[in-house]
């Protein structure tokens, strides 16, 4: 039988070890120069001016919404279908969060479903909203800017799964997944099934300098060297506390391997998109199954491959017996029992209640073969001939 195939995992070179080790016989294992210049680099990566790298994606949120502006008690608008994360950093800040219903083409948050929520209320007590480019598909930032703007409200595009994804914008530009133009900040992942692996760790991107500043204060204890924020100055040893900030930097090793694995980012996307190719190739027969949709308009990220299948259990089962472990992206978050004790419930959004209970991600990853591919093609058509 074919080795265990899991839906995503990290590939790590010798390049990568040899970043690594290069950081651990240097001065700096945290607050060092590495860390600069991952973010330097990933800006340019992303196409926005600034990047501050962090422990992990749910710090990155979390500093995101303090740093645009949640005031307690406020409302931000996010989609169910996400890891938690993206709904939880609102109540870290003392927010409530307020779930629209997903397209069901896309499975992103629904645009439409937004505006008529802010409509109700004239976008009264409302912050901001929180899309997230789930699987890689980008959500367009311009026409959410739109109804945005008609409510005075920032917007934070969660594109932890979308480095390298873009969309056509009405001026006929490619905009990427995160470079700032239409959102004011944007967040991203480094855990392992991510297209760039650090063990844990996270970005936010923006183009806003206040903003910029507002999370690097933040990210470490609210603390500053910076004699031109300072109340006084006694010397080179001296520091102020100006906000109550948090510990969430990221160190100069993940930022090592961060920075090697960014070096393969394009390249790896690329992979990514051709075994994408391949799955719609060979399953797109298949009447039982659903596959992700596509536009032309659009550049797919690929993080997750997500088909829909009436035989969702049964197929996750068969497919384990063959050594290849899929998974589930994602339990709507309306239907955890914390979030039911908050007033949300089953059937508050019937779209992405009949999504979940349908979809399930295939493996994907740079490092999956060609063999292991066709095994898991084989797989699934051989559980489908038997369902004819």
């Amino acid at each position: 039988m074919m080795k265990p195939i899991p839906y995503g995992r990290q590939e790590i070179t010798e390049e990568d070890i040899h970043s690594v080790v290069e950081v651990l016989r240097s001065d700096f294992l945290t607050q060092g120069p590495t860390i600069e210049k991952f973010e330097q680099e990933f800006a340019a990566y992303i196409g926005s001016r600034f990047a501050v790298a962090v422990a992990n994606g749910t710090a990155a949120l979390h500093l995101s919404v303090l740093s645009l502006g949640l005031n307690r008690g406020k409302k931000v608008i996010t989609s169910p279908i996400t890891f938690a994360a993206s709904a939880n950093c609102v109540l870290y800040a003392g927010g409530e969060v307020v779930f629209a219903d997903i397209d069901p083409k896309t499975y992103t948050i629904d645009l439409n479903i937004v505006d008529d929520i802010l409509k109700k209320s004239n976008g009264k007590d409302y912050s901001g909203i929180i899309p997230i480019d789930l699987a890689g598909y980008p959500v367009h930032t311009e026409e959410l800017r739109t109804i945005a703007d008609k409510y005075g409200l920032w917007i934070l595009e969660d594109a932890c799964h979308a480095p390298g994804g873009a969309f056509l914008d009405s001026q006929n530009v490619w905009q990427q997944c995160g470079n700032g133009v239409y959102a004011d900040a944007a967040i991203f992942s480094f855990h392992p099934v991510k297209h760039i692996a650090t063990g844990e760790g996270g970005m936010i991107t923006t183009n806003n300098e206040e903003i910029y500043r507002k999370i690097k204060l933040l990210r470490t204890h609210g603390i500053t060297r910076d004699t031109s924020m300072l109340d006084k100055n006694d010397g080179g040893w001296y520091y102020e506390m100006l906000q109550l900030g948090y510990n969430y930097r990221l160190t100069d090793i993940q930022a090592a391997l961060g920075l090697s694995q960014l070096k393969r980012a394009s390249k790896n996307l690329q992979r990514r998109i051709e075994l994408a190719h391949t799955y719609f190739r060979a399953l797109s027969n298949i009447d039982h199954i659903q596959l992700p949709y596509t536009h032309n308009n659009i550049r797919h990220a690929y993080h997750l491959f997500i088909i829909q299948t009436d035989y969702r259990k049964q197929l996750y089962d068969f497919l384990r017996t063959k050594n290849i472990f899929c998974q589930v992206h994602y339990i709507p978050v309306h239907t955890f029992p914390y979030y039911r004790q908050l007033g949300w419930k089953m059937g508050d959004f019937p779209k992405a209640e009949a999504y979940y209970e349908k979809c399930l991600s295939l493996p994907l990853f740079q490092t999956l073969t060609n063999e292991q591919q066709e095994y898991v093609i084989a797989s699934i058509n051989e559980f489908y001939a038997k369902k004819s």
